[in-house]
C-alpha cells in the first residue's frame, strides 16, 4: 500500500525538495501552504495541494489518513522576525500547536517536526550538541516553544515525534526573495547578475552548511527508522565555514573578481554556529555533497531557473 505523506510549507525551498523526493520515491505527497513564502510555481504537479494556513481548522480533514507528516511550515528569517515578534508567535508557535492536533486527530504515525539551529545562538560549546539551547532572538525563542508543546503532545496524546535542528540549508530554490536572503543564495545571484553582493558585518561570521539532498537523505531516514523516534537531531554538514570564504569560492567558480559590499551587521545573529551531527551518524546518515560541488549545483539552479525573473 503507498503510503501518504504531508507537508507543510510544501512551497517553500526544504519542503518542495522533498515533496519530490518523495514522489521520485513512490509516496503519495499531499501539501499545505499559505503561499506567504514560497511560490506555487516551485510545488510538483504530483503534489495534492492545499492552499491553506496552518492556524487554520480547515487543515484538519487534510490530515486524515496521512502516515507521516513533516511539519515545515514557519516564518523563519531572524530580520523579519525581529521585527514582528506577535506574528512570530502566531505561526510558529500557535500553527504549530494547530498542526500537532490535527495529526492527533488523525492518528498520524508520526510527525517530523523542523526546530532550528539558532536554538544555539548564544552557545559557546563548538561543535553544538542538541542539549546546549541557548536562543537569543525571538525565531529561535518560537522554536524553543514549539519543542515544549510537542513534548506535551507526546506525554498526552501519545503523538511520536522526531525533532530536527538544521544547521544552514542551501541549494536549489533556496529564498532569495527575502529581505535579506541566505548567504549562498544571495551571494550567488549578486555575482551571477555582475553586481557586488552584500556581506553584513566583515564576513567572519562562520555558519555551518549543509546540501539540501544530505538533509533529504536523513528525512527518508527519519520517516523509515524507529531509532529516530522522540529524539532530536543536528543535521549539518561537519565544518563551518566564514561568509568571506563563501564569497571566494562562489567567485572563484564564477571567474569573477567583484568586490562585495559591506553593510553594518544585522541584528539577532550568531557569529558562528556549527552543530554536532554524531547522534544522526549513529543512524547511519552521513553528509556526502562538499561544498563545492553543492555550490556548483546551486549556481547551475540559479542560471537556468532565477536570473531570467529577475
Amino acid at each position: 500500500m503507498i503510503k501518504k505523506v504531508l507537508i507543510t510549507g510544501v512551497a517553500g525551498f526544504i519542503g518542495s525538495n522533498l515533496a519530490d523526493r518523495l514522489l521520485a520515491e513512490g509516496y503519495e505527497v499531499v501539501g499545505i501552504d499559505s503561499l506567504d513564502y514560497g511560490p506555487k510555481e516551485q510545488i510538483s504537479k504530483g503534489v495534492k495541494f492545499f492552499n491553506l494556513d496552518i492556524l487554520s481548522k480547515d487543515i484538519y480533514p487534510v490530515f486524515k489518513g496521512v502516515d507521516t507528516v513533516f511539519h515545515l511550515a514557519a516564518k523563519n528569517s531572524i530580520v523579519d522576525c525581529q521585527k514582528d515578534p506577535v506574528g512570530t508567535a502566531e505561526i510558529n508557535v500557535v500553527g504549530t500547536v494547530n498542526v500537532l492536533l490535527a495529526a492527533s486527530k488523525a492518528k498520524v504515525r508520526k510527525v517530523i517536526n523542523a526546530e532550528t539551529s539558532a536554538i544555539y545562538e548564544g552557545s559557546k560549546v563548538f561543535p553544538t550538541p542538541e542539549e546546549d539551547e541557548h536562543p537569543q532572538s525571538f525565531y529561535a525563542s518560537s522554536k524553543v516553544a514549539t519543542k515544549f508543546f510537542a513534548q506535551s503532545f507526546a506525554r498526552f496524546h501519545k503523538l511520536n515525534i522526531v525533532a530536527l535542528r538544521y544547521m544552514n540549508v542551501y541549494g536549489p530554490r533556496q529564498d532569495y526573495r527575502r529581505t535579506v536572503p541566505p548567504v549562498m543564495s544571495g551571494i550567488i545571484v549578486k555575482l551571477s547578475q555582475e553586481k557586488r553582493p552584500v556581506i553584513y558585518g566583515n564576513g567572519s561570521k562562520r555558519r555551518d552548511f549543509i546540501y539540501i539532498d544530505d538533509v533529504n537523505d536523513f528525512h527518508i531516514l527519519a520517516m523509515k527508522d524507529k531509532r529516530a523516534d522522540g529524539k532530536t537531531f543536528n543535521l549539518g554538514g561537519g565544518k563551518n565555514y566564514s561568509v568571506l570564504e563563501i564569497y571566494k569560492m562562489v567567485s572563484k567558480i564564477l571567474k569573477t573578481n567583484i568586490k562585495p559590499i559591506f553593510k553594518l551587521d544585522q541584528e539577532g545573529e550568531a557569529k558562528q554556529n556549527l552543530g554536532d551531527i554524531s547522534k544522526a551518524r549513529k543512524l547511519g546518515w552521513e553528509p556526502k555533497t562538499s561544498l563545492e560541488e553543492g555550490l556548483k549545483h546551486s549556481i547551475e539552479y540559479i542560471k537556468e531557473k532565477v536570473l531570467s525573473t529577475l
